[in-house]
């Protein structure tokens, strides 16, 4: 039985190639797209009947700024076929090379040429228009010549008037139809100009990528030629979708792709990437971190000023010689400082992690620079729901609250969402990196079933000590909170009490006027405070916080 032979191809250094090897031009196309943050690796695929023996693949027109280091070739094919290393070249034109970009330079001359048309009509119409002025102008002379002789005709005059007045009408209905055509050219055109410089290019350069093979006999190639270029980049987007009566809350994840490298992709096998290759792989060495006592040395110079006439500035050279060790010193301590400040700009952000996300079926990314917006999919979260009072802020409304804690291995990255409640959208917020078991807080408006009433019950000022005498501000609110709601409901209750920063103001939280079950230092944040409730249909609930903070007399507070 026959056997099919598939090679690998790899780019790796072979035995020479004839040296009269025919080129055979590869007619390719984009076939997958991986996009990172702010780069893409392309794949170019085709498909190239090869004869046998040595000869060399030529790709034409590959974007002038493509990073050649990435440049690498593979393929298959049922022959024995093996690759040569991998060339480029830079090749210059007289015209833009990004076709979409020359296209559209294109009709934006057409456009120009017909607008210098028009404009040329338009002058010819303008000089018609005097040129019946002029004869209008040299009847009305002539009128008042018969007039005065007294040779009236005036069949002829109302003749002449008439078509005078039919020829102007048609000069200036043509004048104004130029006008329209005119101003739809300059539409067209501003247009056009638009949509390049969306694109950005202005290349008239372009790569030629050649790659020598040998085949053992004729052949059909299967090739694909990967590269890494800018101008290209993709941000996660979120939509979180609440259900008010069932509780449920839906994360749908979507990627933001754009791209400027004046290509349209077109049925493309995308995958958005979370790695920076730009950034590296790994972590600089680390250096000795060299400390020293620095020594004052005697100054190279001194400013000396005579008095007495014309003040005078002049340079002199210090009498005391300077150590040469001492200089060596200070240089050495001064390349140490460099080399640290060198490293710490170099360091990587440690705190990410590399994910890939395969869009279903083929994608389709514009290289205008528009957002086109890809489905990647839902996460496995779980939700709750609260209200959400803090009457510091807003004393008289509650937030609806989904707290939504991710339960699948996933990580969700950094993002803009937007928010259904109900399927109605209500407006934006931010979603914070989380993995696994981490919770994030969504609000979803204003709960109208609970109504929120904040009074201030006491705010009073007073001494007090035996002998020093200290100041006294004493303040102690409520908040009326009520359900209207038909079931019961949890209602989360976050105020801040006054926090020092110094020992001599003295903050004390009063028990006895404030509502028990707090936490304290909410998200590690100082004075932060939050409660818990369970409030029953149509129960009134009342939440309680007093505090009363001392200083000394004499001095002044702020941050109240």
């Amino acid at each position: 039985m026959r056997r099919s032979l598939y090679a690998l191809i790899a780019c790796t250094a072979l035995s020479p190639f004839t040296a009269l090897a025919d080129d055979i031009t590869v007619d390719s196309t984009i076939k997958a797209a991986t996009v990172y943050m702010d780069r893409a690796t392309l794949t170019r695929s085709a498909k190239v009947e090869i004869p046998a023996g040595a000869h060399t693949l030529v790709f034409d027109g590959l974007p002038v700024n493509l990073y050649t280091n990435s440049l690498r070739a593979d393929g298959k094919a049922k022959a024995k076929v093996t690759f040569g290393a991998v060339s480029h070249k830079r090749a210059n034109f007289e015209d833009y090379i990004v076709p979409k970009e020359k296209e559209l330079n294109a009709q934006l001359l057409v456009l120009q040429d017909q607008k210098r048309v028009l404009n040329a009509e338009k002058q010819a119409l303008q000089v018609g228009r005097t040129f019946l002025e002029n004869i209008g102008k040299q009847a009305i002379l002539r009128e008042n010549e018969e007039i005065a002789t007294l040779a009236l005709n005036p069949e002829s005059w109302a003749n002449a008037a008439d078509g005078l007045t039919t020829k102007m009408a048609q000069n200036l209905k043509m004048s104004i139809e130029a006008d329209v055509k005119i101003r739809k050219t300059d539409n067209k055109i501003r247009k056009i100009q638009n949509d390049l410089r969306g694109l950005r290019t202005g290349q008239k350069q372009s790569y030629t990528v050649s790659i020598p093979f040998e085949s053992d006999k004729d052949t059909t190639l299967s090739i694909d030629l990967d590269y890494q270029l800018p101008n290209v980049g993709w941000t996660p987007a979120y939509d979180a979708r609440l259900d008010t009566k069932s509780g449920a809350l839906e994360l749908v994840q979507y990627g933001s792709v754009w791209q400027r490298t004046g290509e349209d992709w077109e049925g493309v096998e995308l995958t958005l990437s979370t790695a920076q290759p730009s950034r590296g792989a790994s972590l600089p060495e680390l250096h000795p971190n060299w400390i020293s006592i620095l020594r004052h040395q005697p100054p190279r110079a001194i400013m000396k000023r005579t008095f007495g006439g014309a003040a005078q500035n002049t340079m002199a050279v210090s009498s005391a010689p300077v150590p040469m060790e001492s200089l060596e010193k200070a240089d050495a301590e001064m390349a140490v400082y460099e080399e640290v400040v060198s490293i710490q700009s170099a360091q990587i952000n440690t705190n990410g992690f590399v994910g890939e996300y395969k869009i279903t079926g083929p994608a389709e990314v514009k290289s205008g620079g528009e957002q086109s917006k890809l489905l990647i999919g839902t996460f496995d979260i779980e939700s709750k729901l609260q209200v959400h009072v803090k009457p510091q802020i807003d004393p008289n409304n509650a937030y609806l609250t989904a707290i939504a804690t991710l339960k699948g291995e996933a990580p969700i990255l950094p993002g803009q969402v937007s928010l259904f409640r109900d399927g109605a959208f209500i407006g934006q917020d931010h979603m914070s990196m989380l993995r696994q078991g981490d919770e994030q807080d969504l609000g979803f408006g204003i709960d109208d079933n609970v109504t929120v009433s904040r009074n201030l019950l006491t705010d009073e000022r007073s001494e007090a000590g035996m002998i020093v005498k200290d100041n006294v501000l004493e303040r102690h609110y409520v908040t009326e909170i009520k359900n209207l709601h038909k079931d019961p409901i949890e209602v989360a209750v976050f105020e801040t009490m006054p926090a020092s920063k110094d020992e001599r103001a003295r903050v004390e939280l009063l028990q006895n006027m404030t509502s028990q079950g707090y936490k304290s230092d909410i998200s590690n944040k100082k004075g932060v405070m939050g409660w818990a409730y369970t409030l029953k249909p149509k129960e009134k609930f009342e939440h309680h916080l007093g505090w009363k903070i001392s200083w000394p007399k004499g001095e002044n507070l702020s941050g109240l």
